[in-house]
């Protein structure tokens, strides 16, 4: 769809010798490309502390798909790209996100259907949240606010589909998400 956010990953890996330098220039990036027409928000992610990686995160939203590719024809980003270049290993990396396809991503393997992943999903989250829901309950009483019972069922949902549901679900209905085409039965 033409006006619906656009949300893309890109993944860098920094020189060693460059980590310093290359977090103050994300973060100068960050922040002067937010003025850019269309550019809904950005957020970085930084290796672990204490972790060897060098691998940096970069989550950019765009109002929709003309803004998005205005963005990358920009002089700010070809600036930001000559600027980092020499502090990279390799190629970055850039790839537009869909809502569930974190839980459903395989680097050899085509993405599932959409309609397979929400359905896959609801599996999951509707056992998932009535769970939880008992076991709020249980814990805190029946008289906690609303809001906050709402606020901590939310929060037992994405905790255990992240970690718990969608990982057994998605491996066990891998067959299902990504049959054999008939050419590769062959």
């Amino acid at each position: 769809m033409p006006d619906e956010p656009i949300h893309i990953a890109i993944t860098v890996r920094v020189r060693r010798p460059y980590v310093a330098e290359f977090e103050r220039a994300l973060k100068d990036f960050a922040g002067w490309s937010l003025a850019e027409p269309g550019a809904m928000g950005v957020q970085c992610l930084y290796p672990p502390p204490g972790s060897a990686s060098t691998e940096y995160g970069i989550l950019r939203s765009f109002a929709n798909a003309a803004d998005r590719d205005a963005f990358y024809r920009s002089a700010c980003f070809k600036d930001w790209q000559a600027r980092i270049a020499p502090m990279l290993e390799g190629q970055s990396t850039r790839r537009q996100l869909y809502g569930l396809e974190a839980w459903f991503r395989d680097h050899k393997e085509p993405m599932p259907p959409r309609w397979k992943m929400a359905v896959l999903t609801w599996v999951a989250a509707w056992p998932v949240s009535m769970f939880v829901s008992v076991i709020v309950v249980l814990a805190l009483g029946r008289n906690i606010p609303r809001i906050l019972q709402g606020a901590l069922v939310a929060a037992g949902l994405v905790i255990v589909l992240t970690w718990v549901a969608m990982p057994f679900l998605v491996k066990i209905a891998h067959p299902w998400l990504r049959p054999k085409r008939s050419a590769d039965a062959k």
